[in-house]
């Protein structure tokens, strides 16, 4: 199978890809608005098909990826039947498997964080995503959205608990930059309910934490309650139009050698390799201007802010360096020549100066 654990910073959760690696079906567990190009970037990256976005349960710290990657992607949204959210494809219920090619995951319900939380377990027992019921040596809180403190205890104790010692347990969130821990781990050292912790005792602690309310509740909870779907008044996202561009996983849009020849009219080339580059046996894409990389942050203001801009090296790297350069200073619109002038020679394209 195919994992990856991927972290959204600003609200600490874990979204999770799992895919059969012979038919290259996928599942993504808990995915983030704001993430949404970079999990759809590497599932084309990795040449995969995405059938379902799965929540553990309705967050209340980010608004869901779901309705997005479905509009994007074609893949199906699924939830717990308890969740009380609208616009899913398919309402869960305890024990019921979600496919995957060969591939599946078992739901289990586990409320107590909310009511509609759910835990997905790996058909072989090997790993669950636990969602915000058992954290990596905490719990979620329980003092909203229909969360309960002792449906919890029972839901970590009797469910997650009753997976092999040996399970790999994955959360949705963590704050500390902890990533995975195992049933046998909490069961002997969670401090909230390990072994020797009564249920008066987790209900006592659970009583008194007197957290604050997460800041973006009011917004992300109506929203994932409509599966991440914008209000019908909300304008689309809208992908750069300015030319066909493509969204890389490691989060720049680039453009190829063929669309930035129909382009570079409309664009400002900015060659960033040295002037010995420049002039060498790769040459130049006319009219590009040559500012090599340790020069450009103190040269961007030649740069007009008004006219997309592509950054362009020998074969990607130091471009991509530039890009983000670009970006922080605030350019609005820019891309990344995929492949540099290496790619941009062996098709063919023409240059100014150069060997042939």
């Amino acid at each position: 199978m195919i994992f990856r654990q991927l972290f959204d910073p600003q609200s600490s959760t874990y979204t999770y890809l799992l895919a059969d690696e012979d038919t290259r079906d996928a599942v993504l567990i808990d995915p983030v608005f704001e993430q949404m190009r970079r999990d759809a970037a590497l599932i084309g990256e990795l040449g995969l098909a995405l059938r379902w976005s799965l929540e553990t349960h309705i967050h209340a710290d980010h608004v869901t990826g779901a309705w997005l990657l479905k509009d994007k992607l074609g893949s199906r949204v699924a939830l717990s039947a308890a969740s009380g959210a609208e616009g899913a494809d398919r309402y869960l219920k305890d024990g019921e498997e979600i496919a995957f090619g060969r591939s599946s995951l078992r739901v289990i319900a586990t409320p107590g964080h909310t009511s509609g939380c759910v835990t997905y377990a790996c058909g072989d027992q090997s790993r669950a995503f636990t969602g915000d019921c058992l954290l990596v040596r905490g719990t979620g809180r329980t003092d909203f959205q229909g969360g309960d403190a002792a449906q919890m205890y029972h839901s970590v104790r009797e469910r997650i608990f009753s997976l092999p010692d040996s399970c790999l347990l994955y959360p949705a969130h963590d704050y500390r930059g902890l990533t995975c821990t195992s049933v046998g781990e909490e069961r002997r050292f969670n401090p909230r309910l390990g072994d020797e912790i009564a249920l008066g005792d987790f209900c006592g602690h659970m009583a008194n934490l007197k957290l604050a309310h997460p800041k973006q509740m009011d917004v992300a909870v109506p929203a994932n309650l409509r599966c991440g779907r914008p209000p019908t008044n909300a304008p689309p996202e809208v992908d750069p139009d300015w030319a066909p561009l493509a969204y890389t996983f490691a989060g720049i849009w680039e453009i190829t050698p063929q669309a930035l020849e129909e382009h570079t009219a409309d664009t400002q080339i900015v060659d960033v390799r040295e002037p010995s580059e420049f002039t060498g046996p790769l040459g130049h894409i006319e009219g590009a201007m040559l500012i090599p990389l340790g020069e450009l942050q103190t040269r961007a203001g030649e740069l007009a802010r008004e006219r997309p801009v592509v950054t362009v090296c020998r074969a990607g790297s130091r471009s991509a360096q530039a890009y983000n350069i670009l970006r922080q200073a605030g350019f609005p619109r820019l891309a990344n020549l995929a492949g540099g002038m290496l790619r941009w020679r062996a098709e063919g394209l023409a240059v100014k100066g150069g060997e042939p």
